[in-house]
């Protein structure tokens, strides 16, 4: 009875992974959503678009982008982490993923474990930028602003332990100065604040930034990365005045751990393509973003390595972790 009983559940066993082979075999046949963490018009949410509508052409079923904004990505990280793995959802995660897992003394998921890693798809750096009308006219008039009057200027970013707020952080500590923290939702509501001003500068991507510095309403002071960006060859890198200083982003693809080997790598051939396409890459760069694929093993390795660098940075600069 005992071998008949290990027999039948040995055959079941098989029977759902041959199922899961034939099914990945012949994915897609169903649309697939493709989750980011941050609000509408940000940076990630016009490359979602512009993913989603690059994978629906190379794959032919509809890819539908899905914004689940909230606690500097994590939200949707969850969602994706704990999703069916089957291929019909997937995440566009972006270096905030790597800053939370740093920040964060416990998440719901892994950062690491809890997905199967795809491509990435470029990297790229932020803008430190006021209004056109500041007082503050370069990086070497905030940091003597800010050394005049600590803690008094105020800075955004996309959420608490996001990216853009530890470049922010890493500037105050690299430059000795005080800046206040206001954390956002995402998309382009920081940019509407520092227009206003409700807020003294912001940082954060080209895609939100560039627009409004090529039009004359925003001034940038600096990049984060240690070249100056194709986008903005008139905006010195930080590093310049802070030697050093040298912060770069990424976006890349994940789907939930267990998903099948042959729709990654269905996934990946797909991006892979798109990628290499000179139109998508030109599209990226309008959006400050170098393309750069990988294999699913290059991304893990690299999102591993990303934790650990701002693992770093983080008991460096003082910043508190999160519970």
């Amino acid at each position: 009875m005992l071998r008949l009983f290990l027999a039948t559940v040995c055959a079941l066993a098989w029977m759902a992974a041959d199922g899961r082979d034939t099914n990945a075999q012949t994915w897609p046949q169903k649309p697939i959503t493709l989750i980011h963490g941050f609000g509408a018009g940000g940076n990630a949410d016009s490359i979602s678009r512009l993913v989603a509508g690059a994978l629906s052409e190379q794959l032919g079923v509809a890819v539908i982008v899905d914004a689940r904004p909230g606690a500097g990505g994590n939200i949707a990280s969850d969602m994706v982490a704990r999703a069916e793995p089957d291929g019909t959802t997937i995440a566009l995660l972006t270096g905030g993923h790597a800053v939370s897992a740093a920040l964060y003394k416990k998440l719901k998921f892994d950062p690491v474990e809890s997905f199967a890693f795809v491509s990435l798809i470029g990297t790229f750096p932020f803008v430190i930028a006021t209004r056109a009308d500041s007082p503050i006219t370069d990086l070497a008039g905030l940091i003597a602003t800010a050394k005049a009057q600590p803690g008094q200027l105020t800075f955004s970013s996309v959420g608490f332990g996001s990216t853009q707020h530890l470049t922010g952080e890493l500037l105050s500590m690299t430059a000795d100065i005080k800046l206040t923290h206001v954390p956002y939702r995402g998309g382009m509501q920081p940019l509407t604040d520092v227009l206003g001003g409700q807020i003294d500068l912001i940082v954060d991507t080209i895609t939100v930034t560039g627009p409004a510095i090529k039009a004359g309403t925003l001034r940038g002071l600096g990049v984060s990365s240690a070249e100056p960006s194709p986008s903005l060859p008139g905006i010195a890198p930080i590093a310049r005045q802070l030697p050093g200083f040298d912060v770069s982003s990424w976006i890349g693809i994940a789907a939930p751990a267990s998903t099948p080997p042959a729709v990654i790598a269905r996934l990946n051939e797909a991006l892979r393509t798109t990628i290499a396409s000179s139109a998508f890459r030109e599209r990226l760069d309008l959006l400050g973003v170098r393309a750069q694929a990988s294999s699913p093993a290059e991304m893990h390795d690299f999102v591993a390595a990303e934790i650990k660098r701002w693992a770093s940075v983080i008991e460096k600069s003082g910043v508190q972790r999160i519970e």
